[in-house]
C-alpha cells in the first residue's frame, strides 16, 4: 500500500484521538447516573443495529455479481430499494407514531433479517423481494429509533441539551467506529475465513437478533399520536399540514434531502472518481479512511453542541458551504490538472487531491448527523415524529433513483457539480432557517416580558 494513504488514515486517527482526549470540562455537559445508564442502553442497541446494516454494504453489488448478474440488472436490483424505501418504508415507518416505536424499531430488525435470509438464493425475484425488505428496514432505521430515542429522553424529564450527547456518540459510534469494524470483520469471514460473500449478511443476523433482544427486554413502548379514530390517511394529511404551516420544518426536510441525496450519489461516484483509468486503489482502505473523517466530524460536532451559543442554525451553514467546496473539487482537477490515459498503476496526482477533499467531506457529514438530529428533536411535532421524518426521505429517494438511473449518461464532472449545487443551496436554506428562528426566539422573549409586565402592573383603581 502506498504510503500516501497511511499518511492520510494517521493524519485523521491522530486528530480524532487528539480531539477525544482533549476535552475539557467546557466541552462536556455534565448530566446525571439515569441518563448516563439511558444513553449507554441506546448506544449499545444503535451500535448493533448500525452493525447489521454496515456489515452489508461492501458485499451487496459483489454478492450479486458472484450470482452472475450484469450491471443493468444490479442497478434495477439498488432503484428498488430505494424504490421501496420511498413507497412501502414510508407507510410502514410512519406506523412507528400510531403502533409504537419500540415496536417498529423490532420491526426493523425482523425485516432486515429477512432481507439477509433471500441473500442465499441466486434467484433474481428473491433478491428482488430482499432489496424490497431492505429498503423498509432502511425507512425504520432512519426514524423509530431516533424517534424513540426523543420521546423517551422527554418522558423520563432529562434536559433537552443532553440528547446533543447521544446523538453526537450515536454517530462516532454507529456511522464511525462500527462501520470501520464491520469492513474489517466482513474482510476476515470473506478472505481470511472463506466463508464466502453470504458470510457477512449472516453476521449481520446475529448481531440484529442480539440487539432485538436488548430492545424486547429493557426499552419501554412510546406513542406519536395512539389516537385509534384516526387512519393512515388522516396521520399523512396532519403531517403534510405541519409541514406547510410551519416553514421551519419545509426548511428543514428540504435540507436534508438535498444534503442526503448529494451523499448517496457521492457513495456511487466517489470509486470512479479516485480510479478513472482502472488504478488500484485499496478500496477497503479507502472506506475506513472515510469513516474515520466522519468520526472526527462527529467530535467536532460533541464539542459544538455542548455550548449553547453555538447552534446548529448557525455552523451549519459554513458546514454545507465547505462540503459544497470539498465535492466541487473533482470539477477543478478534470479543468486545470491534465487527465491520465495510462491505465493502470497507483493513485494519480488528482486522486490524491480529491481524496483528501472526499475526506473533508465525510467530516462534514460527521457534523451533518447529530446537528440535524439536533434541530428535528426541536423543530418536529411529538405526535408526528415518525411519519415527518419518512416524508422527509421521499423526495431523497426519488433523487438518488434517477441519480442511479441515469448515472452513465452525464459525465461525473456533471454529477459532482450537481452535488455541489444542492450544498451550496442547502446552505442557503440553513441561513433562511436561522433567521426564522431567531424571529421566533426574540418574539417569544418578547411575549414572555408582557407577561412579566402583566404580571407584575398594579391596578390604577387598586
Amino acid at each position: 500500500m502506498e504510503p500516501f494513504y497511511l499518511v492520510v488514515f494517521g493524519a485523521l486517527a491522530s486528530l480524532v484521538a487528539a480531539l477525544e482526549l482533549t476535552q475539557t470540562t467546557k466541552d462536556r455537559i455534565h448530566t446525571s447516573s439515569a441518563f448516563h445508564s439511558f444513553k449507554n442502553n441506546y448506544l449499545l442497541v444503535y451500535s448493533l443495529m448500525m452493525a447489521g446494516d454496515w456489515l452489508q454494504g461492501p458485499y451487496v453489488y459483489y454478492l450479486y455479481s458472484q450470482y452472475g448478474f450484469g450491471k443493468g440488472e444490479i442497478g434495477h436490483l439498488f432503484i428498488a430499494g430505494f424504490g421501496s424505501s420511498m413507497l412501502f418504508g414510508t407507510v410502514v415507518g410512519s406506523l412507528g407514531d400510531k403502533k409504537g416505536r419500540k415496536r417498529a424499531s423490532v420491526t426493523y430488525c425482523i425485516t432486515y433479517i429477512l432481507s439477509c435470509i433471500t441473500k442465499h438464493s441466486p434467484q433474481y425475484k428473491v433478491l428482488m423481494l430482499g432489496r424490497v425488505l431492505g429498503g423498509i428496514a432502511t425507512s425504520l432505521l432512519f426514524s423509530a429509533f431516533e424517534s424513540w430515542l426523543v420521546a423517551e429522553h422527554n418522558k423520563r424529564g432529562f434536559d433537552q441539551q443532553w440528547l446533543s450527547i447521544t446523538f453526537a456518540k450515536a454517530i462516532f459510534l454507529g456511522n464511525g467506529l462500527m462501520a470501520i469494524l464491520s469492513g474489517l470483520f466482513g474482510n476476515v469471514l470473506v478472505d481470511s475465513l472463506k466463508l464466502g460473500p453470504v458470510a457477512p449478511f449472516d453476521a449481520a443476523s446475529c448481531f440484529l437478533v442480539i440487539g432485538m433482544i436488548i430492545i424486547l427486554s429493557t426499552w419501554t413502548e412510546n406513542y406519536g399520536d395512539p389516537s385509534e379514530s384516526k387512519d393512515l390517511v388522516t396521520q399523512f394529511k396532519g403531517a403534510a399540514a405541519a409541514i406547510a404551516a410551519d416553514e421551519k420544518i419545509t426548511l428543514l426536510g428540504a435540507i436534508q434531502s438535498l444534503f442526503e441525496g448529494s451523499m448517496y450519489t457521492f457513495v456511487f461516484l466517489w470509486t470512479p472518481a479516485l480510479s478513472p483509468n482502472d488504478e488500484d486503489i485499496p478500496h477497503g482502505f479507502i472506506f475506513a479512511t472515510f469513516m474515520l473523517s466522519s468520526m472526527l466530524g462527529s467530535s467536532v460536532a460533541s464539542r459544538l453542541l455542548a455550548h449553547q451559543s453555538r447552534r446548529p442554525e448557525s455552523y451549519m451553514q459554513t458546514v454545507f458551504m465547505i462540503s459544497s467546496v470539498s465535492l466541487l473539487l473533482p470539477v477543478v482537477t478534470n479543468l486545470l490538472v491534465a487527465p491520465s490515459n495510462k491505465k493502470g498503476g497507483s493513485i494519480s496526482y488528482s486522486g490524491c487531491i480529491q481524496l483528501i477533499g472526499f475526506c473533508i467531506f465525510e467530516a462534514c457529514v460527521g457534523i451533518f448527523w447529530p446537528s440535524i438530529m439536533k434541530m428535528r428533536s426541536q423543530y418536529i411535532p411529538e405526535e408526528a415524529r415518525s411519519t415527518i421524518m419518512n416524508f422527509f426521505r421521499i423526495p431523497l429517494n426519488i433523487f438518488v433513483c434517477v441519480a442511479l438511473y441515469n448515472v452513465n449518461a452525464f459525465p461525473m464532472t456533471v454529477m459532482f457539480g450537481m452535488c455541489s449545487a444542492f450544498l451550496f443551496v442547502a446552505s442557503l436554506l440553513q441561513r433562511r432557517l436561522m433567521l426564522i428562528a431567531e424571529i421566533h426566539k426574540s418574539r417569544s422573549q418578547e411575549w414572555l416580558k408582557m407577561e412579566e409586565m402583566d404580571s407584575e402592573a398594579v391596578p390604577l383603581n387598586g
